[in-house]
């Protein structure tokens, strides 16, 4: 049985998620906060030849082995920081560094977000952009005037029945051991997993806690140029792949047009 056959089609499908891969980082490319992916491989299997020099045995008669492929180690996001573009939103603020925000989900749940486009609901609390509640709760009210957030977190709300600001509440952020190993639940939110480890909450600016960016949104960490450069790696190696394929057919050919 010819094994090029099945090992160049481990190696068409594995490129082919890598074109799939860049094409959603490119795709988010303008998307504030989004974090690129990046696949994996690893070999497959290998299976043992025997000791049969018609089947390859090395001249210390040792067994040879021969690869049955590839497959996908593994996709995880890569959280470098994204370039900050000013706004001037007073609603608007970016972490400067690492670290996310932790907000509650329409069903209760817990995720984390980078986005920092925050919004005051019809309830007056202070949410992301989807929607989505901030923990520990900010209660801004429906009569503030004015909002200022501090590169510490604090946020001072100014009614309009009154002149000087108090303070609403507190942003906090929350770290993990292992980010690359959140997992993606999409409109810019993960969740923790066995590999991220627990959050760790803390207050920007103290204890290595990143500081915020108040009037700043985080821009997308897709870089065109490398991203371009892994598309076209992608691309010919799965076009190798295809040859591959057209070659083991060809042999297979002249396997069953010989005759005795």
């Amino acid at each position: 049985m010819n094994d090029a056959l099945y090992v160049a089609a481990t190696g068409m499908q594995a490129h082919q998620i890598s074109v799939d891969t860049v094409a959603n980082n490119l795709a988010n490319v303008n998307t504030p906060g989004y974090k690129f992916s990046r696949l994996s491989f690893q070999d497959m299997m290998y299976r043992e030849l025997g000791q049969n020099p018609a089947l390859g045995s090395t001249s210390l008669g040792q067994s040879l082995s021969q690869g049955m492929g590839v497959a996908i180690d593994g996709l995880s996001k890569v959280f470098a920081p994204g370039e900050l573009r000013q706004t001037d939103n007073a609603l608007d603020v970016a972490i400067a560094g690492a670290g996310f925000f932790e907000v509650t989900l329409a069903d209760g749940t817990g995720a984390y977000s980078r986005g920092g486009s925050l919004r005051v609901n019809p309830d007056g609390f202070l949410t992301t952009a989807d929607g989505n509640l901030l923990k520990p709760n900010i209660h801004i009210g429906k009569d503030a005037k004015s909002i200022a957030i501090g590169r510490d977190g604090r946020v001072m709300v100014t009614a309009a029945n009154q002149r000087v600001p108090t303070e609403a509440g507190r942003l906090e952020l929350v770290n993990f051991s292992d980010p690359a190993g959140l997992q993606a639940l999409g409109h810019n939110l993960y969740a923790s997993s066995e590999r991220s480890g627990l959050p760790e909450a803390g207050r920007p600016g103290e204890d290595g806690v990143s500081a915020l960016a108040p009037g700043f949104i985080e821009s997308s960490n897709v870089k065109l140029v490398d991203e371009m450069v892994n598309l076209m790696v992608a691309q010919r190696a799965y076009g190798m792949s295809v040859k591959v394929i057209q070659a083991a057919d060809e042999m297979l050919g002249m396997s069953n047009n010989l005759r005795r």
